[in-house]
């Protein structure tokens, strides 16, 4: 059983990690945006990264197509401490493209992270998302 072990402080630099996000997407900053990610992390979207690089990369050419001129926003629904130096994120959002209608199917997502706590801060070691219904957003 997780044991809550929270201060504010620690649950808002979590959230904050949300933040980070919607910034850095907003830059259309692939740099940036991995860097929110340990050295070895994962992400699972449409497909399945590991590594900040292969995010980097990723990312870098979702920037430069699909995702050009977007921008994402990241809603903190749940944060929980499974030990002082790990969180769990759970987090509503879509993805913002400019000229296409926020209520597209597809742009809406739930998704989780699982956080871990290091000299860098709070750092995603792994973040998988799925789209959200019509109804879930």
């Amino acid at each position: 059983m997780a044991r809550d072990t929270r201060t504010s402080a620690d649950d808002k630099a979590v959230r904050e990690v949300a933040d980070s996000v919607m910034r850095t997407w907003a830059a259309n900053d692939a740099d940036a945006f991995a860097a929110l990610f340990e050295a070895d992390a994962s992400l699972i979207g449409d497909t399945y990264m590991r590594g900040r690089e292969g995010i980097r990369a990723f990312m870098a050419q979702g920037f430069e197509g699909p995702y050009k001129g977007s921008s994402v926003v990241v809603e903190p629904l749940d944060v929980r401490f499974v030990r002082d130096d790990v969180a769990l994120l759970v987090t509503k959002g879509r993805v913002e493209i400019p000229g296409v209608p926020a209520e597209t199917p597809g742009l809406a997502f739930f998704a989780t992270c699982t956080l871990v706590h290091g000299s860098g801060g709070w750092l995603i070691a792994a973040y998988q998302n799925s789209k959200a219904t019509a109804e879930d957003s």
